[in-house]
């Protein structure tokens, strides 16, 4: 996999089209003028989550007896489970959409910004090629760059795409993550096989 490959299968697992509404939801009860410092303050955090998995990950792999069979058919589960979920959303309840406090860490910066699905992508990239760990630093800091400028601009979008087209969008990225998580599995299972 290229960098260019990763940077669009980060984005993708990020889905921050997908998100806009939930950021929207989560800084309901933050006044208008403190969104955009909220906004950027969880954007940070969500990085250093991320850049903790992308260096440490192959460690945390070694320390918990995992092998890269595991990691590519776990994350291929993680992925299209989630990918479910974006193409067949849960019906919303109305206590989800009300925190009685400014978002912190939770649920912005982890895990919507750096979630189950995003980390375990991550660890299959270092674990297939460890030898390109900067190519993943640029794909993830390109992935995680696109996703905070739009992210920043969640209100303006939120506008423009409605209720009807942020909902398109997320489906439609959902779809390209479960063929993703299809093939991640796959290639656990040709690992295992030894093929």
């Amino acid at each position: 996999m290229d960098k260019l490959s990763a940077s669009l299968l980060l984005l993708t697992t990020m889905d921050p089209l997908g998100n806009v509404a939930n950021f929207l939801a989560a800084l309901r009860p933050v006044p208008p003028e403190r969104r955009v410092a909220v906004i950027a303050r969880e954007l940070v955090i969500g990085l250093v989550i991320l850049l903790v998995f992308l260096f440490c990950g192959r460690w945390l792999l070694g320390l918990l007896h995992l092998k890269e069979e595991a990691l590519f058919i776990s994350g291929g589960v993680v992925l299209f489970l989630i990918a479910l979920k974006m193409v067949f959303p849960p019906p919303r309840r109305e206590e989800d959409d009300q925190l009685l406090t400014e978002p912190f860490i939770v649920p912005l910066a982890t895990p919507l910004m750096a979630g189950p699905s995003v980390l375990a992508t991550l660890l299959v990239l270092v674990s297939s090629e460890p030898h390109k760990m900067g190519d993943w630093l640029v794909a993830m800091l390109v992935a995680w760059g696109i996703t905070s400028a739009i992210l920043m601009f969640a209100p303006a979008i939120s506008r423009v795409l409605k209720e009807r087209g942020t909902i398109a969008v997320e489906r439609l990225m959902g779809m390209v993550l479960v063929m993703v998580s299809v093939q991640m599995f796959l290639n656990g299972l040709d690992h295992y096989l030894g093929r």
